[in-house]
């Protein structure tokens, strides 16, 4: 019998028959080979119709299932085992390759396929059991069984004491707070695990300039809770969390709650009704601010709030995408957003990655402009802020190409031609003086033709004709800091002439044609304003009119200015570079007026040696312009008179534009400039005296109160120098020009012009003279009250003048200054000081100035109440007074319309520095904090005013402790719109440092040389000059630049200060200044100046080869 006995009639034949007798011992004899094959056809018979179902349905058996987990994990196993065994060969063992051979290897036994059924049925009773793990998305049809439970047992979790880290779901704990305790009294520690303090431990510590370090430090936290010791339970000495008191405790069990949807009862509290709604409890003091999009609980990092200002910067914008002033704010946003570390910001390191950095904000916000014009393609204003930025990215020609293209867009908006001058100016690759004056006299011809109609494309917009007067003086500005005076004063004399002495016959004609009949006036050769003998163009007109005869004029014989032939060479001895500082400063001095033919002596333009002193009309002509208000003339005059050296009540804005004037060292010093008034009295006396019948009586008497100051600081510039012969000639001749003003009829009541004549008098030293002056005064005036403004200024005036000559108040009643105050408040006649007041005088007197202060806070009422009060009472007195005035002030600020707004801003200023000047001087008597804050406190208003800084600086020189100073000087510059209050900061720490190198130097204190440290104030002085020269305003200022170079040089630093030399003329390099100091500082470098002077066209009046010529002679 076969083997396999169900296949035994196979290979029956009669070979077979005889082996099977002698196998016989292998036969089987109760098996059927029927029943076999029965069994065989049923198990296919199953297993058929199965496999064609999962074919049709494509959904896995769980057999198939079971299979792939199999493969799966035999693969798995098999990369695993190839992984750690490369080397190696693989051996298999000797059984299972003999059980593998064998040529009956694929024979199947009706058992096998009856065994294979029952272990397929216990798999899938298993498989059922365990589960089979595969996502519902994957099933095609639901199915009986879709979940399943694992029995098996996990003897990782005896082996090992915790679970597997995979299967711990991960996250992440925001804030150390926990549910159920009080954050005000109860707080949990939450330590960390050993692994993560080696970790932690195994790094190296960071730096605080590390950006994670900077991250951490702006993180904005919650503020602090923090309680006496013992208040609150102590966590560590109780066994239990306290829990808060309920509402019955807290005394709130009286409060009816309101039923409402998730408490119908009403029986919850507030906090179990809000966890019902979802809502977490509100700390008490803690606010939502508007604008706040993220917040954490433990506090919000800086990071968090710059996204959500980005957020809310895009939200406006995309809402209102007109809205000029949110995409601006949006722009310098930018540099807020990669000033610190965070996501926002570029990767810190090297100068390089710096540069990096500040390049893509630029681009940032160059794809913002571009972005807004592209909402907003008329806006000027994004357009200025477009081509600035392009300054940092574009190239010089291209940027030029961008000005030129955006001024002939708008030839209309006088604000862009100011800022695209300025651009011109400042190119020190293209800059030419001759250049630079056409581009302004094409600006002004310009803004004429709009504003007359000509140009009917572009309408003239509102405030042209101011902002032309303004671009004037601004090119006469330029080209007396050029060198070239002479253009300037005939730009101030040919305008004037132009403005007063216009004919009838064509001031209805255009700018344009005005200016082509004012030529011929120009050119032939007739005295214009400011020289002996003017008429004005209106007179030469009309003798054209009349047949052109000409009226000789005699020849002055005490104007021939016959000077002197000696040498201008004070010592051959000198340095070649001295010699010629020395002599160009001279001829600057005084050949600063245009020459011009005198025709007496027979000369003509031929005779002139230097060409530069003659100014052509073509130098002049284009920049005539039209003012048709009254205001403007006198502006006008009063710029030119300003412009002379008199002291004026004009101020020129304070904006960049006008930080180009700050060139004068008098602003930072108490003494007066020796150079200054630059004019002589003829000039402006020959100027002014054709216009005094052109002009109303309010602006005569301004005109006249300007002289007689003007002769006032020339008198101190005598007594200061203390140069007596030169004072009494000096007194005499000033005298004589008031007394002349005050006997004409209209002046001759006119306080304020007595007022200064007494007050001249006064520093005469003829104080008996002075009395009788004022007395005068008030004897004329004192009837008109305390309203009147002339008459409380002329009364402070007198009181301030007898409180500085030596009666304070300790003289009491038997004081003139109260004899004075009592009279003005009294009012009918005045009489001189007898020695003695009254004190129902003084009562009077006091209620008087209280009931004139209620309605009237002017300077001079309530500096005379002040003083009055210091008399009576004492500092404090007078201090209350001062604030009280300035409080009312501020209400009327904020109450009235703007017309006042200049009005009572200038009132506010002068009281400031009124109630500054009386604290500081009775310093003695009052604690100098009082002083202090009064000039803080002004100086917050009024970060402009000189005379406060000059205050400021002098109380706070008095102590050694700086830091108070520097960090009230830090708020004001940041915050500052001109270069003053970063001047006034220099300049303090300038004062401070030579009075720490004074001590250091000096032999008297010993020791202390040794002992007191420079404190690092070099390096502070130049940090400060840097952080000026970065802004817009101060890399204009030519003092600020000059003040830098100095110093560096003073320090020994020559290099340096030769490197921010040039620096300063990639900013400025019109200022002719700037070469003088440069030559002053590096003589070694001489001629290389010199030729920058020439190339640039700034006025040279020696050149080099002249100096020699000097010399030889």
């Amino acid at each position: 019998m076969a083997l396999f006995p169900a296949f035994s009639s196979v290979s029956a034949t009669s070979s077979a028959s005889e082996k099977a007798k002698e196998l016989d011992w292998l036969s089987n004899r109760s098996f059927c080979s029927d029943d076999a094959l029965t069994i065989h056809q049923h198990v296919q018979d199953r297993i058929l119709p199965e496999r064609q179902e999962d074919s049709e349905t494509g959904v896995p058996t769980l057999k198939k299932l079971k299979e792939d987990e199999e493969n799966d994990y035999s693969h798995k196993k098999r990369r695993k085992k190839e992984k750690k065994k490369k080397h190696k060969k693989h051996k298999t063992k000797h059984g299972e390759h003999a059980e593998g051979s064998g040529s009956e290897s694929d024979t199947v036994y009706p058992s096998d396929l009856v065994k294979q059924e029952a272990d397929t049925a216990s798999r899938e009773e298993k498989v059922s059991t365990q589960g089979s793990f595969i996502w519902l998305d994957d099933l095609t049809a639901p199915t009986d069984r879709p979940f399943c439970i694992d029995k098996k047992a996990d003897s990782a979790n005896w082996e090992y004491k915790s679970l597997y880290r995979g299967d711990i779901p991960r996250y992440k704990r925001k804030g150390n707070s926990s549910l159920g305790l009080d954050p005000a009294t109860q707080a949990v520690t939450w330590t960390d695990t050993k692994t993560s303090e080696k970790k932690r431990g195994d790094r190296t510590s960071e730096r605080y300039f590390s950006r994670s370090c900077q991250q951490l430090l702006n993180t904005v936290d919650l503020s602090v809770v923090t309680g006496s010791r013992g208040s609150g339970p102590n966590l560590t000495a109780v066994r239990f969390i306290p829990v808060p008191q309920c509402l019955e405790e807290e005394g709130s069990a009286d409060t009816p709650q309101v039923p409402s949807a998730v408490n119908p009862l009403g029986v919850y509290d507030s906090s179990t009704s809000l966890w019902l709604q979802g809502k977490g409890r509100q700390e008490p003091g803690l606010q939502k601010e508007e604008g706040s999009a993220v917040t954490s609980r433990g506090g919000s990092s800086s990071t968090a709030l710059m996204a959500a200002r980005v957020e809310d910067f895009n939200r406006r914008l995309r809402e209102n995408p007109s809205d000029i002033p949110t995409w601006l704010e949006f722009v310098h946003f930018q540099d807020e957003l990669t000033a610190g570390p965070s996501p926002f910001s570029g990767s810190e390191g090297d100068v390089d990655r710096c540069k990096k950095s500040l390049k893509m904000t630029l681009e940032k916000k160059m794809a913002i402009l571009e972005r807004a014009l592209e909402s907003n393609p008329g806006s000027v204003e994004l357009k200025l802020a477009r081509l600035d930025l392009g300054r940092e990215l574009w190239d010089p020609a291209a940027l030029l190409r961008e000005w030129r293209q955006l001024v002939f867009l708008h030839p209309n908006n006088a604000e862009l031609w100011r800022a695209y001058l300025l651009f011109i100016q400042g190119q020190f690759s293209t800059l030419t003086v001759s250049k630079v004056n056409g581009v302004y006299g094409k600006c002004l011809s310009t803004l004429a033709s709009v504003q007359d109609g000509a140009l009917v494309s572009h309408p003239a917009l509102p405030g042209t004709e101011e902002a032309m007067l303004v671009i004037f003086l601004q090119q006469c500005h330029f080209l007396r800091q050029a060198g070239h005076s002479e253009k300037a004063i005939a730009l101030f004399q040919a305008m004037l002439d132009f403005t007063f002495f216009k004919p009838d016959s064509v001031k209805e004609m255009h700018t344009k044609q005005q200016v082509e009949f004012f030529e011929p006036f120009w050119d032939s050769g007739e005295p214009r304003i400011g020289e002996k003998g003017a008429r004005g163009w209106k007179a030469w007109m009309h003798q054209q009119e009349r047949g052109g005869w000409v009226i000789p004029s005699e020849p002055d014989d005490d104007d021939d200015d016959d000077q002197d032939d000696g040498s201008e060479v004070k010592d051959k001895t000198w340095p070649k570079w001295r010699i010629w500082l020395d002599v160009e400063a001279s001829r600057e001095a005084n050949h600063w007026l245009p020459w011009r033919p005198d025709k007496t002596k027979g000369q003509s333009e031929e005779d002139c040696e230097d060409p530069d002193q003659q100014v052509l009309f073509d130098d002049v002509g284009p920049s005539m312009i039209l003012l048709s208000k009254p205001e403007l003339r006198f502006q006008l005059l009063c710029s030119f008179l300003r412009f002379l050296g008199l002291p004026c009540d004009m101020d020129y804005p304070c904006g960049p534009s006008w930080s180009i004037l700050l060139d004068n060292l008098a602003l930072l010093v108490e003494e007066l400039d020796a150079d200054r008034p630059l004019s002589c009295s003829d000039l402006w006396q020959a100027g002014v005296s054709p216009l005094w019948p052109l002009l109303s009586a309010s602006e005569r008497s301004k005109l006249s109160l300007y002289w007689i100051q003007y002769e006032k600081i020339k008198v101190m510039r005598c007594v200061r120098s203390r140069n007596k012969r030169h004072m009494r000639s000096q007194g005499k001749r000033s005298k004589k020009v008031a007394k002349r003003l005050l006997k004409e009829a209209e002046n001759r009541n006119d306080l304020a012009l007595w007022r200064e004549f007494g007050h001249l008098e006064w520093l005469l030293g003829n104080l008996e003279e002075a009395r009788k002056v004022l007395d005068t005064a008030l004897s004329l005036g004192l009837s008109r009250g305390l309203q009147d403004r002339a008459l409380c200024d002329l009364c402070l005036l007198y009181a301030q003048l007898e409180v500085e000559q030596g009666v304070g108040p300790t003289a009491g009643t038997a004081s003139p200054t109260l004899h004075i105050l009592t009279r003005l408040a009294e009012g009918g006649t005045y009489s001189p000081f007898s020695g003695q007041v009254s004190p129902v005088s003084i009562l009077k007197a006091r209620r008087t100035f209280e009931q004139a202060q209620e309605t009237n806070c002017r300077p001079g009422l309530v500096g005379c109440f002040a003083l009055f009060q210091y008399l009576t009472v004492g500092v404090e007195a007078a201090d209350k007074v001062y604030q009280q005035a300035m409080e009312r002030l501020e209400e009327r600020h904020t109450d009235h319309q703007e017309e006042i707004l200049g009005e009572v801003n200038s009132e506010l200023e002068a009281l400031s520095v009124a109630r500054a000047s009386l604290l500081r001087h009775v310093a003695s008597a009052c604690p100098l904090s009082r002083l202090r804050d009064a000039l803080t406190s002004a100086l917050s208003h009024f970060p402009n005013n000189s005379h406060l800084w000059k205050l400021y600086l002098s109380a706070e020189n008095r102590y050694h402790n700086a830091g108070r100073a520097r960090r009230f000087l830090h708020t004001l510059t940041c915050r500052a719109t001109s270069a003053i209050p970063r001047l006034f900061a220099i300049s303090a720490e300038q004062k401070r440092k030579e009075l720490v190198d004074t001590v250091q130097r000096s032999d008297r204190y010993g020791d202390v040389r040794a002992t007191l440290p420079e404190t690092g104030l070099k390096h502070r002085i130049r940090a400060l000059f840097e952080s000026a020269v970065a802004t817009e305003h101060g890399s204009r200022c030519p003092l600020l630049w000059r003040m830098y170079i100095h110093f560096l040089v003073l320090e020994g630093n020559v290099d340096r200060g030769r490197g921010i030399f040039y620096r300063a003329l990639q900013n400025i390099p019109w200022v002719k200044g700037l070469y003088m100091d440069a030559v002053l500082l590096f003589p070694d470098h001489v001629q290389e100046f010199l030729d920058l002077m020439q190339e640039k066209e700034l006025r040279l009046r020696l050149p080099m080869e002249e100096v020699d010529i000097l010399l030889e002679d």
